[in-house]
């Protein structure tokens, strides 16, 4: 057993037969195991178990392909092997055959009167034609061989055309079979980029809300520090409130009222918590499109302009650290900075179905609910 693998390792035709064998076993293998995976991919139950599936049963068929074309490149270099053997062989055997024709083509090209003049030519005669009949069957046998092993050579060249083919198609199944993987995966991304897109667009949805809301105490809380230094003068200018004094914080001047011509009806009151997690820092009504907004008491007109999602807004400064923050207005009048008195007119409620205005009370930058002060 050990000199045979010897000689099979010293033989180039044994050992690409044998890496020829191991070749198309390694395919048959991958084939199989691609076969198992597309029928797994078939039967997946979700989308994403048959992406996987999929995948990986390309993955099968780019080892298959692969395994197919060793196998051709080992059958190539076989041929190849035996190929040269032959064509050595068919060389030793031309040169005996070539001088044994050479010789009884300048025999038989002699005249045949020069036998009778040269002393023994005739017996020379005799003993060629008996060499003649004991070599031409040997040489008819030699020819036949001869003719056979060019026949065989031939037969080579088209198995080693054969193969060359097969290596070709071979290598162009690879190709697709590496292009179908890339289009998979591509797909693959693609469809986790919109599922991720997705859920970040609702996340940002869900974030933008509070960050409005944050926008907006941040604005109010800026108006405050800018008078910090003058609600701090004018609240120390008053005398301090007695323990058990009205609730009602102390420093505002004038009656408060809600900024509806009509009323409208409450929609959200102070403190609730709305379906995002917010929790409302004044009331919301619900009025008639269009309907006029008032002052709700006198001030001066700190802002008014557009502001995110929050459409028209406007901040009225009543003094002492007071202010009231009025959203969801189509339409603001009176200029910044111009004063006010209560029941002026400073916005326009929404035109379209069931507008709201929301009205927000504040005391240095902090929530008040307003329902106490009406």
């Amino acid at each position: 057993m050990g000199g045979a693998a010897a000689w099979a390792q010293d033989d180039p035709v044994a050992a690409g037969q044998a890496r020829l064998r191991t070749a198309r076993s390694a395919a048959g293998a991958a084939a199989t195991r691609a076969r198992a995976l597309e029928t797994a991919a078939a039967s997946a139950r979700t989308a994403a178990q048959r992406t996987r599936a999929a995948q990986a049963a390309i993955g099968a068929r780019i080892a298959a392909a692969e395994a197919d074309r060793q196998a051709a490149q080992a059958r190539v270099a076989l041929i190849g092997e035996l190929l040269a053997r032959r064509q050595s062989a068919l060389g030793e055997r031309r040169g005996p055959i070539a001088r044994l024709v050479g010789a009884l083509q300048s025999l038989a090209s002699r005249p045949a009167w020069m036998a009778l003049a040269q002393p023994g030519s005739t017996d020379d005669l005799v003993h060629v034609r008996a060499v003649l009949g004991t070599v031409v069957p040997v040489m008819r046998q030699r020819t036949a061989t001869l003719r056979a092993d060019v026949a065989q050579a031939a037969r080579l060249r088209d198995q080693a055309g054969i193969a060359l083919a097969a290596l070709a198609q071979s290598n162009r199944a690879l190709e697709a079979q590496r292009l179908a993987l890339v289009q998979a995966e591509a797909a693959q991304r693609a469809r986790s980029r919109q599922l991720a897109r997705g859920a970040m667009v609702e996340s940002d949805r869900a974030i933008a809300l509070g960050e409005q809301a944050r926008d907006i105490v941040d604005q109010l809380q800026s108006l405050d520090n800018a008078r910090d230094t003058e609600a701090g003068l004018r609240a120390l200018s008053g005398p301090l409130p007695r323990p058990g004094a009205d609730d009602m914080p102390p420093a505002f001047a004038y009656a408060y009222r809600l900024p509806l011509g009509d009323g409208g009806r409450l929609a959200t009151g102070f403190g609730e918590v709305s379906d995002s997690g917010v929790r409302a820092r004044g009331l919301t009504f619900t009025v008639a499109p269009g309907s006029d907004v008032v002052a709700p008491a006198p001030g001066k007109i700190a802002y008014s302009g557009r502001f995110r999602g929050y459409g028209r807004i406007v901040i009225l400064d009543h003094g002492n650290g007071w202010t009231t923050l009025v959203t969801g207005l189509s339409a603001s009048v009176g200029p910044v900075g111009g004063r006010v008195v209560a029941g002026t007119p400073i916005g326009r409620a929404g035109t379209g179905d069931m507008p709201q205005v929301t009205i927000e009370l504040r005391r240095q930058g902090v929530p008040v609910d307003l329902a106490a002060m009406l």
